[in-house]
């Protein structure tokens, strides 16, 4: 198990995010919320790049668990490649362990591993933004909503595990996002620095 491991981390931790801002001369490390993501190089630079940045990030988290299915490894192995996809993009060792927040790698992970309950975080993560136009705030919403999505859905246990671990580590990395959540002073989609 542990070369998928290895694996899932060295595909997760890709930079997408900070080599395609820095094309632009940007570095997001230091630029807006200094999140090495796609929401903050969409704030930061315009909304093609922060978009094929988003796409970039679900597509290493879906193509680490695809390489081990593709292997036809357990569903604990390819829960743990897909896992350590999301803790790469989080503490990438390119950066000094000091990545994004692990959203858009964890769709891409669980559009495999549990594609039905990854649809309906993506519903709640959309109608939430839409209705808020607070990106943060569905990204949290859809945080939350996976684990007991994937729950209903049947998903196996090393998912359900999966999927409650990646949330906790979400939500951690998110609590800068839930004060400014609480004290109103988050920004809103379309609100650029």
């Amino acid at each position: 198990m542990l070369p998928w491991i290895l694996l899932g981390y060295a595909a997760g931790s890709v930079p997408f995010a900070f080599m395609l801002a820095r094309r632009a001369g940007i570095d997001v490390r230091v630029t807006g919320s200094g999140n090495v993501g796609a929401a903050n190089v969409l704030r930061t630079t315009r909304t093609s790049l922060g978009v094929t940045v988003m796409a970039l990030d679900m597509a290493k988290g879906a193509f680490a668990v695809l390489l081990a299915h593709a292997a036809a490894v357990s569903t604990t192995t390819m829960a743990a490649t897909g896992a350590a996809a999301i803790v790469g993009h989080i503490y990438p060792v390119w950066l000094r362990f000091h990545g994004g927040k692990g959203v858009a790698v964890a769709a891409g992970v669980f559009a495999i591993l549990a594609p039905l309950a990854t649809l309906i975080a993506v519903a709640v993560f959309l109608v939430t933004v839409a209705a808020t136009r607070v990106v943060s705030l569905g990204s949290v919403a859809a945080t939350l909503a996976l684990p007991p999505a994937a729950w209903w859905s049947g998903a196996p246990v090393p998912v359900l595990v999966a999927a409650a671990g990646a949330g906790a580590l979400i939500l951690f990395r998110h609590r800068a996002n839930l004060r400014r959540l609480v004290a109103g002073t988050e920004r809103r989609m379309g609100e650029r620095v």
